[in-house]
């Protein structure tokens, strides 16, 4: 029975970093937009830039393309969200 429950939860263990990847994957496919600050432009960075760790909100690639085309929005500097957009 302890093998069992042992084998259990190795399965639930790998089931979530398989998730957990699966996210960052989709994550690391999708842009983001940081919201303007008084002292700076917002920002587009991509989906799984760390500067901007936010779950969920993410665009599509032709939403962060319209977003990047507005002249109070960059892209950050250093995911360099626009590289993204270019080969896709």
């Amino acid at each position: 029975m302890r093998q069992v429950r042992g084998r259990i939860r190795g399965l639930e263990i790998k089931e979530q970093q398989e998730h957990r990847a699966r996210e960052r994957a989709y994550a690391a496919l999708r842009w983001k937009i940081q919201p303007q600050r008084s002292s700076s432009a917002a920002l587009v960075h991509r989906g799984d830039c760390a500067l901007y760790p936010v779950e969920g909100g993410f665009l599509t690639r032709e939403e962060a393309m319209i977003a990047l085309a507005e002249p109070d929005i960059e892209p950050c500097q250093i995911c360099k969200p626009e590289t993204g957009l270019v080969d896709g």
